[in-house]
């Protein structure tokens, strides 16, 4: 069974950066599109960033230029950096795998960001 695990998340100043890292276990991680998503409170749970076996990604418009998703199938990872945060950007952040008709996330990590 696929797991994902979050970590990263935190309490940063408008204007600073994060990197949330995603680690992938009990299949193969190569093969899958790996996803960054996230839900603020009252609001639905969108895409961030994903990025794809090949190593094509793609971005919300809202992040597009602030965030850099990556991966390393040497360590099972997938990043997303995130820079010039803004508090619009405070959610729970979701780690995402999908491949054919599977799907499955992560517990998710808190990023808040305030002064």
């Amino acid at each position: 069974q696929v797991q994902l695990v979050e970590s990263g998340g935190g309490l940063v100043q408008p204007g600073g950066s994060l990197r949330l890292s995603c680690t992938f276990s009990g299949g193969t991680f190569k093969i899958y599109t790996m996803g960054w998503y996230r839900q603020a409170p009252g609001k639905q749970r969108d895409l961030v960033a994903n990025i794809m076996n090949s190593g094509t990604t793609n971005y919300a418009d809202s992040v597009k230029g602030r965030f850099i998703a990556s991966r390393d199938n040497a360590k099972n990872t997938v990043y997303l950096q995130m820079n010039s945060l803004q508090p619009e950007d405070t959610a729970v952040y979701y780690c995402n795998a999908v491949f054919a008709v599977r799907s499955y996330w992560g517990q998710g990590t808190q990023v808040t960001v305030s002064s």
